[in-house]
């Protein structure tokens, strides 16, 4: 997994002019769950190129055929069905208990990446694994009415921003499903907020959503049902 982290730097900031704030945000040591907004497919990349510690991000099993298979294997990312896989969510329990670090996209599809809903997979790792979640925005990946599959040209800028991080646990005498409904609020709003914050801080904008397109390269939870 080691030479995949030159790889990273190398797409945010020789492909792409990538700024990167909030790398202080990030606990040094110790399990994180990184949890970005997801407006294009190069999210995921570049959320791992940018960030201070290397993470193994979850990405849709059709994903891992052929070379690029291999690639993803080979660096560290973890495959995932869509349709419902707790395996992967028990790997992801699994690379936390160790001491690592998880990526994920929750809001699951490519749309505007204001973060207006996530998915459960993110609150259920936090509540399980104990592990920090930290807010990540990434803007400049997709622009205005860009296709959500289509390509930015070699040279544009992103702004990746790093926010507090959000430790989450179970409150006495709460349900599961409560306690996962409320850590998932939790996450949601400071995704949110933190984008929010990101755009004014950097003055790039989201993308426009596209609802009727899924075109996901980055999973965020087996638990996705869109």
């Amino acid at each position: 997994m080691a030479w995949s982290r030159p790889v990273g730097w190398i797409l945010d900031h020789v492909v792409y002019r990538t700024t990167v704030t909030g790398k202080e945000n990030v606990p040094t040591g110790g399990p994180v769950i990184f949890a970005g907004n997801h407006i294009s497919f190069l999210d995921g990349p570049v959320m791992f190129g940018a960030s201070p510690r290397p993470m193994h991000i979850l990405v849709k099993q059709e994903m891992f055929k052929g070379f690029l298979g291999q690639v993803l294997t080979a660096s560290g990312q973890l495959p995932v069905d869509r349709r419902g896989d707790r395996t992967a969510l028990q790997r992801c329990k699994e690379v936390l208990d160790a001491g690592r670090c998880v990526g994920i996209l929750p809001e699951g599809t490519r749309g505007s990446g204001a973060a207006a809903d996530i998915n459960g997979g993110v609150a259920w790792l936090a509540l399980n694994s104990g592990a920090p979640v930290v807010p990540v925005a990434i803007l400049g990946t997709r622009r205005g009415a860009e296709h959500l599959d289509s390509v930015p040209r070699p040279g544009r800028r992103f702004h990746v921003s790093f926010g507090n991080a959000l430790t989450l646990a179970r409150r006495a005498g709460e349900s599961g499903r409560v306690s996962m409904d409320r850590a998932a609020l939790e996450i949601r709003a400071a995704l949110a907020g933190h984008v929010q914050d990101s755009i004014q801080l950097s003055g790039q904008l989201l993308p426009f959503a596209d609802a009727r397109q899924d075109l996901t390269a980055v999973a965020g939870t087996p638990a996705d049902d869109h």
